[in-house]
């Protein structure tokens, strides 16, 4: 079978999006299962070489395995300790008590905001998700209510706001100043969380009703109160946030440290994510554990039952990976850029859409932003006068555009916000919508002021 080009690599692709959804959402197939068929059937109708077909798809699950699932892992034992001691809770009390009932929202889409800064959006998911289980238990309140603002605020802070890898990379791509691109992220991210949070989770809260059983949340909502005094707020947000310090500190090494030395490759070791969280949940086991009268015996059992529930979500988040490797191999991501590039737009505008396209294509914001940033940075370099602050702030927006079913978040989401595929589109895929259209329409106008 000859390889197939350009429209109709689009036509195929758009087909096994679709096909994704119906089978998933109607037909309530196994959602891992479905994504495996599915890409198989793609790489095959878009002419891959058959012997390729499987391993493109092993290599997206791999690349993307290789990170989440050591995240997902650390990250929930961290948050079963913290439900257990009763941390969760401890933070939920205090959120509750500053922020009032009213505004919890507010005060999901504000920790998310700070948490998410220095870390990965599967990183801050698993650190807070606990904690919005809990507030959501508290207050009588839907996960959609909780939830979308939590998620908005990590989306936001992961697209726009260096120290964020793909921010860092577009930066030096496009010679940004640093300093000058934080200021411009804060001043479009704060009212872009705000809308694609808070507000639009209010007015969804009114058309999305979940399950009144949510398996996770029972995992990560333990009555521990009961049975142990709370931990204190202090040492709650201490060890929560360890990990987050650690990952700020590795980001920051060569500004502490000389390149190269051993005092430099050490803080680039404690804050690398996987080292930062496995520092963070051994730390938990005293913090939340000893300290909170629990043997090790205990501990172990509570470490063994919160990985249970993890593995199917393991599973389909790297099928996810999968199915956005073989759109990557059959040519269809470069299918897309070449549409992007072929029209004739602002170059503020281009980044946005080049971004946008790679994004819907691959899943991934992390590989749109770095990619569109490489495609982009010449086409600006020979454009004068065009701000490369700003275009690393619409690259971001772009980024971020409709997550789908061949995007890992989606898939985190739908999971532990046990959504059904229809709720999940209708909840995160637009507020990642909403995030990238404001963003950028934020931005275009903070570029006719500066």
């Amino acid at each position: 079978m000859g390889a197939v080009t350009g429209t109709t690599l689009l036509v195929y692709a758009l087909i096994a999006v679709i096909a994704l959804v119906i089978l998933i959402a109607k037909f309530k197939l196994n959602p891992f299962i479905t994504l495996v068929v599915v890409s198989v059937l793609l790489g095959f109708s878009s002419g891959m070489p058959m012997g390729d077909i499987v391993k493109s798809f092993e290599a997206g699950v791999g690349g993307t395995l290789g990170h989440i699932a050591l995240v997902i892992g650390l990250g929930t034992m961290l948050g079963k300790m913290m439900a257990e001691s009763g941390g969760a809770e401890r933070v939920a009390l205090t959120l509750i008590d500053f922020f009032g009932e009213k505004n919890v929202h507010w005060a999901m889409v504000t920790i998310a905001f700070i948490v998410g800064l220095p870390v990965f959006f599967e990183v801050g998911f698993v650190l807070l998700v606990p904690i919005a289980f809990n507030v959501a238990k508290r207050t009588g309140t839907s996960m959609v209510l909780v939830g979308i603002p939590m998620v908005a605020g990590l989306s936001v802070v992961h697209g726009l706001i260096p120290p964020h890898p793909a921010a860092l990379l577009a930066v030096s791509a496009y010679g940004a100043d640093m300093g000058r691109t934080i200021m411009y992220a804060l001043i479009v991210g704060i009212p872009t969380a705000a809308i694609a949070g808070p507000l639009f989770a209010r007015l969804m809260d009114r058309y999305v009703d979940l399950p009144a059983i949510n398996p996770l949340a029972e995992q990560l909502t333990e009555e521990a109160a009961e049975r142990h005094e709370l931990p204190s707020f202090g040492i709650t947000v201490f060890t929560i946030l360890l990990p987050v310090i650690l990952m700020l500190i590795g980001s920051w090494a060569d500004l502490f440290t000389t390149p190269k030395t051993f005092a430099n490759d050490f803080l680039k070791l404690i804050g690398n994510s996987v080292m930062a969280l496995l520092i963070g949940t051994l730390v938990s086991f005293f913090t939340f554990g000893k300290a909170r009268g629990f043997n090790r015996e205990t501990i172990l059992k509570f470490t063994n039952e919160c990985v249970a529930p993890t593995a199917i979500i393991t599973l389909v988040v790297g099928a996810g990976g999968g199915f956005g490797r073989v759109l990557r191999d059959s040519g269809i991501s470069n299918a897309i850029v070449d549409v992007a590039t072929s029209a004739h737009v602002s170059v503020l505008v281009l980044g946005w859409l080049v971004a946008v396209l790679i994004r819907i294509a691959t899943g991934s914001a992390t590989v749109a932003m770095t990619t569109a940033a490489g495609i982009v940075a010449p086409i600006a370099a020979s454009v004068p006068g065009t701000r490369p602050e700003l275009l690393v702030l619409t690259t971001g927006a772009g980024s971020l555009i409709l997550s789908h079913v061949n995007d890992a978040g989606f898939w985190l989401v739908k999971e532990y916000f046990n959504m059904t595929v229809t709720q999940t589109f209708k909840t995160w895929s637009v507020a990642e919508t909403i995030i990238s259209v404001v963003a950028l329409l934020l931005t275009l106008g903070l570029a006719t002021i500066v």
